[in-house]
């Protein structure tokens, strides 16, 4: 697979005196396979250890953080003699021995040489923050499913987005019909690694779907391995709530359509978790589209999206039929599948805050909101070619934008501050 991440891990090793990295991500979204993969092209060898049900190994790290003693049971447990200069060291599961998690402070302190890269589930992680977790020790890369480049290009179909990494607009609207087919692929199948990869090998949707009920099910036993006892069940029912509250017309989360007569305070616990796992996208509302977007953010008000839009159909059971069904699959749930797609590829995107923005009687509300530089740019996402986007008028009137993106399934096209982009092609927007 080619995942832009990997170009961040070339960037870090190439950096002198760097710190350990770690790497962020919800579980299954490839962190393993990325750290090994790099391993594999960039040092000649790679000590890896695990510590999922590995408490010998972890009990290394109870005596002290003597870096040469860990590195002795470093080469034990890996089989490998570690050079500094062409050994990849590979911690995964690391939340699972919070010292071994610790012990990255030292590497940093004291061994800089050593080129040391951890992951793990961010449910872990973030249980032991603030007990030695080394902050200002490490640098960080997130990951997150596949987008839709990774994705197609996973499917063999380079040439295809190398005319999206061009901006060859004229040329995508030839090829428009293989594009929508491979976006409706990716609205069902999403960008979860082990899924995208099922698909390739049996090119059968039933198994897809099931491979993607194996993931839910994988989280929600998370659920009870990692979240304190009191905020398990909050947690499932805010989980399971994300998909109907998506199914609105106005898609602003509601804590009573989690259980009744619930508020925030009840919940917030459990949000916590989810965000801090990966599992969910928090978009808040802005209550002026000004510079800096975030001086502006309104945090009681605000849209929950899960991680990816594959597993988005999964929970709401989104039948496979929807793909040969004309556009309907943009247009289920009130086209929740197609914002939840376009909010994907802006997470994919660096350093890019989103929000969104509704007007003051809740008439007008435009689905996200993004900060470009020195500009801020209304998004207005159109589920299949119906261009009426009367919110979008009403946000244009009023505050007079640099310029507008529509994303929709019609052609590219500009008409003065007015942006029509193909939701096939909004990975351009990222692009140099």
């Amino acid at each position: 697979m080619d995942r832009k991440a990997l170009n961040k891990l070339i960037e870090w090793k190439s950096t002198e005196d760097k710190n350990p990295l770690i790497i962020r991500g919800a579980r299954q979204v490839g962190k393993t396979w990325l750290m090994q993969e790099f391993g594999k092209q960039y040092y000649k060898k790679t000590a890896y250890v695990n510590f999922d049900n590995n408490e010998k190994f972890c009990k290394i790290f109870d005596k002290d953080y003597d870096i040469e003693r860990i590195i002795l049971a470093l080469q034990v447990e890996a089989r490998t003699k570690i050079d500094p200069n062409d050994t990849l060291i590979i911690f995964d599961e690391i939340q699972e021995c919070p010292k071994a998690l610790t012990s990255l402070k030292y590497f940093s302190e004291y061994h800089t040489n050593f080129d040391i890269i951890a992951a793990g589930s961010l449910l872990g992680v973030a249980s032991h923050e603030g007990t030695g977790f080394p902050v200002g020790k490490v640098d960080f890369v997130d990951l997150y499913p596949l987008n839709f480049v990774e994705f197609a290009k996973a499917m063999g179909e380079e040439q295809l987005i190398e005319l999206v990494e061009k901006k060859d607009y004229e040329m995508i609207a030839v090829f428009k019909s293989r594009f929508e087919t491979l976006l409706k692929q990716y609205c069902y199948i999403g960008g979860m690694p082990a899924v995208i990869m099922n698909f390739i090998k049996n090119r059968d949707f039933t198994k897809v779907r099931a491979k993607q009920k194996s993931i839910l099910s994988t989280y929600e036993e998370d659920f009870s391995k990692h979240i304190p006892s009191n905020t398990v069940s909050k947690t499932r029912l805010l989980w399971k709530s994300i998909p109907a509250q998506l199914s609105k017309e106005n898609k602003k989360f509601i804590y009573g359509a989690v259980k009744e007569g619930a508020r925030a305070k009840d919940m917030e616990n459990a949000m916590s978790w989810l965000c801090d796992a990966g599992l969910i996208y928090k978009v808040n509302r802005i209550s002026k589209p000004d510079l800096p977007l975030i001086a502006y953010e309104d945090f009681n008000a605000f849209k929950l999206f899960v991680l990816d839009v594959g597993l988005l159909g999964a929970m709401t059971n989104l039948k496979a039929s929807t793909m040969i069904d004309g556009n309907k699959i943009f247009e289920e749930f009130k086209g929740a599948i197609a914002e939840q797609y376009v909010l994907q590829q802006f997470k994919s995107i660096e350093d890019i805050p989103v929000f969104y923005w509704t007007n003051s009687g809740n008439t007008a509300e435009i689905d996200f909101v993004i900060q470009a530089e020195d500009s801020v740019v209304p998004i207005e996402v159109k589920a299949t070619t119906n261009l009426q986007a009367k919110s979008l008028k009403v946000y244009m009137e009023k505050y007079h934008p640099n310029y507008a993106i529509r994303t929709s399934l019609s052609d590219y096209n500009q008409n003065e501050n007015l942006l029509d982009m193909p939701l096939y092609a909004i990975e351009s927007l990222s692009l140099a």
